[in-house]
């Protein structure tokens, strides 16, 4: 319920260094489908004895700014977009040949390092797709923002961080409604709670 325009504008606006997921950022993730795989869902394999590279999640795309940062931390200049098939808009980024050439993590970027090594050649290209016939939105940002390997990280400590309170405040001490009404009251019973909550996190 968190995830709406307005809550993630007002991260973007303020630079606030927050992660959302939507309610779709799962079926987004690789890792729910293999765990499909394992409790016997039927799904497409990845074809064997294709290279692994970084895809384009690893990648920090801002569709209000237009720009993207490589996993390298270099910006990749915008290539301009393309209409897809079904009206849709895809933004293309290019590494620039001398950035991709030199880069340390080029044989984890590209299918064919070496076709940075000669002149002719090209760096790092990488896509995302943006919605047709509106302009990229805030939601678009935060989507690219959990979707990323770096989202993805930081969000998986919200079981360690946040859920245990709720667990602690709700099924320990059992406060599963409050017994008082008003919101001035209901603010300091709550209140009373955490501040318990945090009194034993300091005695232990």
């Amino acid at each position: 319920g968190f995830a709406n325009e307005a809550n993630n504008s007002y991260l973007y606006q303020h630079n606030i260094n927050g992660y959302v997921p939507d309610n779709q950022f799962r079926k987004r993730d690789p890792k729910f489908s293999e765990q499909k795989q394992k409790y016997g869902k039927r799904h497409q394999d990845k074809a064997k004895g294709q290279k692994s590279i970084f895809l384009s999640s690893a990648f920090a795309f801002d569709p209000i700014a237009m720009t993207c940062i490589c996993p390298a931390g270099k910006s990749l200049p915008c290539r301009g977009t393309r209409p897809e098939p079904d009206g849709q808009q895809r933004a293309l980024f290019g590494g620039r040949l001398l950035q991709c050439r030199h880069c340390d993590l080029k044989d984890k970027c590209m299918l064919t390092p070496e076709s940075a090594n000669h002149r002719n050649g090209n760096g790092r290209q990488v896509s995302f797709l943006l919605k047709a016939n509106a302009p990229p939105n805030y939601t678009d940002w935060m989507k690219q923002r959990v979707d990323s390997d770096a989202g993805k990280q930081i969000y998986s400590h919200r079981m360690s961080v946040v859920e245990p309170v709720f667990g602690n405040i709700g099924t320990n001490k059992r406060l599963n409604r409050f017994s008082l009404r008003g919101k001035t009251k209901v603010q300091g019973q709550w209140q009373l709670y955490c501040m318990v909550h945090n009194l034993e996190k300091v005695s232990r």
